[in-house]
This record gives C-alpha cells, structure tokens and sequence, in this order.
C-alpha cells in the first residue's frame, strides 16, 4: 500500500507541476535549445554561461505565461499594448542612442528594448480586437486593426529597427489574414505596395538602401557592405553534406563570419554540420509551427485561435528570414535564428510565445464567456 501511495502522490504532483506543459512542444523546443548551446560552445564559447542564464530566465517566464489561462490574457491585451506604445514614445523622446539607432530606453536598474514587448502585445491586441468583434467583422474594422498595427510599426522603422519592424507586421498581419482578411484587400494592398515601393525606397536610410542593392552584388563591395553575405555563403557551401564537424568550420573558427553568435549563427551550424544538418534543423521547425498550428485549431475561442496562430507563424516569419539572409536570398535585416542564436531579450520573446501557446492548449477543452 505504501507502495502505491507514493506512486499515486508523486504521479500527482507531476500532473501538478506539468499540468499547462504540452509536451511535445516542449521536447520540441528543448531539442531546439540543446542544439543552441552546443553551437554557442562552437561559435562563441566565452558567452556560453551567459546564454544558459538567459535560457533559464526565458524558461522561468514560459512557466509563468503558461500559467495564465487565456480569458486573463485578454483582459491584460489593451493595457500591455498601451505600455508598449507609451515606452516606445519615450524611446523616440529619451532613448539611448547606439551605433546611430534609438533603440534602447534607460530605466535606471536596466536598459530595455521595448520594441521587442511589441511581438507579443500586437497579436495580443489584434486577437483581443476581433474576439469583440467575432460575429462579422467589417471592412472598416479590418481598417482600424490596420492603424493600430502601424502606430508601433512606425515608431519602431522610426528607430531606426527594420528587422524588429518587420516581424512586428509580420505578427500583426497574421492576426489580420487569420481573421478573415479578404484575398482581394490582400491583392490590392500587394498592387499598392508596389506603387509606392519608389516613395518607400527614398524614406530608407542609407545603410538601409545599401543592403538590398549588396543583396544583389555583394562582390560591388566584397570587404565591407558585401563582407557578411559573401562569408556565409561561403561557409553554407563548404559544409557539404555531412558537414566539418563540431568546431571544426574553418569560416567560423577563424573569426571570418561577422556576428557568428547572433544573426549568422545559421552559416556556422551549416558549416559544421552540413546539409544533414540542416534537414534536422528545418524538421524540427516544421514540426514546432506544426504543433503551434494544431492547438490553434483545437483553441476554445477565437481569440485563442487567433493569438495561437499568430504567435506559431512568428516563429516560421523567424526562421524564414534569419536563414534567408544568411543564405543571401533576402536582405540583412538583423533578425535572430528563432532558439538558436545568442540573446536574452529575443530569447525570452520567443519563450513567453511558447508559454501563451502552453496555456491555450492547457485551457482548450474550457467554455468561456
């Protein structure tokens, strides 16, 4: 008896602990992050103690989201969107300037980024947005999404930050596309991009300017606009199938691939591990944007739907990018390979995305009002 008392009690306990844990995501991602460190033993050891604190931080935070069922995050939509937009005003008034951006904002214990809470606060909103909407939303309400997407988006190009700028669209798009935004509206706001792609081109800054003209001739300028893309490249070519081995990337090791820990993490994995390699690196984001997409669809609400399908297509938006850059097929817009690359704040972004994801498939079978 004592036996099977102590079974059920720790078997409970577990149930208690792990209860808003979906498991499969978590192996998932925890496959991600044990591939992380090891590359971060290779492309940068003496940060290595860093990103585990940063890891443990992110994990901390996942827990906590996870714990929180889906009806509070929308009552906590509005006033984290307001925050968000409130500290990205005074980052445009107060902000820190650094390598001629304005991006951070002192708050005297820390320095914060408070673009970064936009990834998380817009899909937020947007879903909190429709759910009040659910019945039918209308075009003008379609149009009001729209401006409450790019009063941040603005500020944040403003910075200037086109990478986080991007994926904060790209977030809120999703929401928008998720809740039923036409074909034809998407066809003609495709049709009036194109027509004011000469007016957009002459708002960018230079260095902006200069990175999609180097997309296409990085060797115009192969030791200095050109240097980063020409380098990876270089590097993903050289892995061959099987790859160099652990360490052993001649690229990575002899400090030719600029910021190998962060951006370009990509071009060392593929240098060291290969085609191969990289076939396990795209199965296992297929299958985390599998897993976020399947709990979408189970969600109990529309906002749950909404938030879990924005938040899954953040993650493939991540990927998508950061690979396409390092692989010169996109500009480099400074966006981190999602779980991989070196950094807290992106880290603990992408983390509390998988916590509210945890939370929406813990809350799925609830009826809520």
């Amino acid at each position: 008896m004592n036996h099977g008392f102590s079974f059920v009690g720790v078997r409970d306990l577990a149930r208690r602990l792990f209860a808003p844990i979906d498991l499969p995501l978590m192996m998932i991602t925890g496959l991600l992050v044990l591939l992380a460190i090891a590359m971060m033993g290779s492309a940068s050891p003496e940060r290595l103690n860093s990103q585990l604190l940063n890891v443990a931080v992110a994990l901390v935070v996942m827990r906590v989201l996870a714990q929180i069922p889906p009806p509070r995050l929308m009552h906590l939509a509005v006033p984290i969107y307001l925050v968000g937009l409130l500290l990205l005003i005074a980052v445009a008034l107060f902000g820190d300037v650094s390598k001629g951006a304005r991006r951070w904002l002192n708050l005297g214990f820390m320095r914060a980024q408070p673009s970064e809470l936009m990834k998380i606060a817009m899909p937020l909103l947007l879903a909190w947005f429709f759910q009040k909407r659910e019945a039918m939303p209308r075009l003008r309400d379609f149009g009001l999404a729209a401006v409450l997407l790019l009063l941040p988006v603005a500020l944040i190009a403003r910075q200037p930050d086109l990478g986080t700028a991007l994926l904060v669209l790209a977030a809120g798009f999703y929401v928008i596309f998720f809740a039923g935004l036409s074909w034809k509206i998407m066809a003609g706001m495709a049709v009036a991009a194109l027509a004011a792609a000469p007016m957009a081109w002459t708002l960018l800054h230079d260095y902006q300017r200069n990175r999609i003209i180097t997309l296409f001739d990085p060797e115009k300028d192969p030791l200095g606009k050109g240097f980063h893309i020409i380098q990876s490249t270089i590097a993903i070519g050289s892995g061959g199938i099987l790859g160099k081995g652990w360490r052993e990337g001649t690229q990575a090791q002899l400090e030719f691939i600029p910021e190998r820990h962060t951006d370009f993490i990509f071009a060392v994995y593929s240098e060291e591990f290969g085609l191969l390699g990289n076939g396990l690196l795209l199965t296992l984001y297929a299958l985390l944007i599998g897993r976020g997409l399947m709990i979408a669809a189970n969600a109990a609400t529309l906002f749950s739907r909404l938030l879990a399908g924005a938040i899954t297509m953040i993650f493939f938006t991540y990927a998508f990018v950061n690979m396409g850059m390092v692989s010169g097929i996109l500009p480099v817009v400074g966006v981190p390979l999602p779980l991989v690359s070196y950094g807290g704040t992106a880290l603990v972004t992408l983390f509390s995305g998988i916590g509210i994801l945890m939370s929406i498939h813990g809350n799925r079978m609830l009826v809520q009002k």
